[in-house]
């Protein structure tokens, strides 16, 4: 095992533990310390890498997007900037033709209809899309790839692990008490509409944020955070430019202080840099769903490739020539 999969390991184990031990508190410590740190990493990280769009400049819309979409007051609409966005994305990031992006977009639409005309699907897709599908599909997404790509079984076996902790979370969810009564009650007033967002998507009526809905928050968030962190290869810290790398740490530590000094401001704030980055990492998160699929779908017709040639009909068995006959014992 290397020593950033022991890391990695490591900091799984932590995140699980503390989500079963302090999940109210850790929901919204987590969100409020590293969140900043990570959405302005990642974004400095994907400055330097054209924010895989064809136009660096088509970033700029996209922040507006987000922070436009962070002062909608109406959950449909706000579905719908999420979702029309994660489509352009994809057409200009993970697209390599016309038809590609014709075809995709007419799925969009038809999609987009389906969920519109059944009333509350789009305010379900965009409370999901900006929390659960970031922080674990996506995450999941990257995970997998990055194993399929280096033919690690460590990094597979981390992947099993990630999935066993979610159903442990799900299966058998922690009884922690509040300890800390006010960041419960914040964590309620901002992540308390995941539950019915859920229980609408799955048909399950009644699903809130308890314990284990709680539970599972803090630790699909706390890893996700941890997991980008860790990524000395890919963040490749020492390249980072000493002065954005100041800037980077003061602007983390200044939207965390403002967070405490004035909590509605500050989650507004918090909430709007996370669009950001979210909106952001669309185009990269789209380029990994094509790559992810394409690389299964080698795999698959290798597969079929092989399991067709031990399949195909034996060959006749050679008839022996008279040179292979062995020769008549003289008497």
């Amino acid at each position: 095992m290397r020593a950033n999969d022991a890391v990695h390991l490591g900091l799984m184990l932590l995140a699980f533990a503390a989500a079963y031990l302090v999940p109210f508190e850790l929901l919204l410590l987590a969100y409020v310390v590293l969140g900043p740190a990570h959405y302005f990493t990642e974004i400095s990280w994907l400055h330097d890498r054209s924010y895989f769009l064809p136009h660096r400049g088509i970033a700029l819309a996209l922040a507006a997007i987000a922070v436009v979409a962070a002062l909608i007051d109406n959950a449909s609409w706000f579905g719908l900037a999420m979702w029309s966005t994660l489509i352009v994305c994809a057409m200009l990031a993970a697209t390599t033709s016309a038809a590609e992006g014709t075809l995709l977009f007419m799925i969009a639409i038809a999609l987009a209809a389906i969920m519109a005309s059944s009333g509350s699907s789009l305010a379900v897709i965009g409370i999901l899309i900006p929390t659960l599908v970031h922080v674990s599909l996506f995450t999941l997404v990257f995970m997998t790839l990055g194993a399929w790509r280096s033919k690690s079984r460590v990094q597979a076996l981390l992947i099993v692990l990630y999935l066993v902790a979610i159903a442990v979370i799900l299966l058998a969810p922690p009884t922690a008490e509040v300890r800390i009564a006010s960041l419960a009650t914040v964590g309620q007033d901002y992540f308390g509409n995941v539950g019915p967002a859920l229980g609408r998507l799955f048909g399950i009526p009644g699903i809130k944020l308890d314990t284990r809905l709680t539970s599972l928050l803090a630790f699909l968030y706390t890893y996700h955070y941890l997991n980008w962190f860790i990524k000395a290869d890919v963040i490749r810290w020492a390249d980072i430019p000493r002065a954005r790398l100041v800037l980077v740490i003061a602007a983390s530590a200044a939207s965390t202080a403002l967070y405490f000094y004035d909590y509605a401001f500050g989650f507004t704030f918090l909430l709007a840099l996370s669009l950001v980055h979210i909106l952001l990492e669309f185009p990269l998160n789209s380029l990994a769903l094509r790559q992810l699929g394409a690389t299964a779908g080698q795999s698959l017709l290798r597969g079929t490739a092989v399991a067709g040639t031990a399949t195909a009909a034996p060959r006749s068995r050679p008839a022996r020539s008279s040179a292979s006959k062995p020769a008549r014992r003289r008497r």
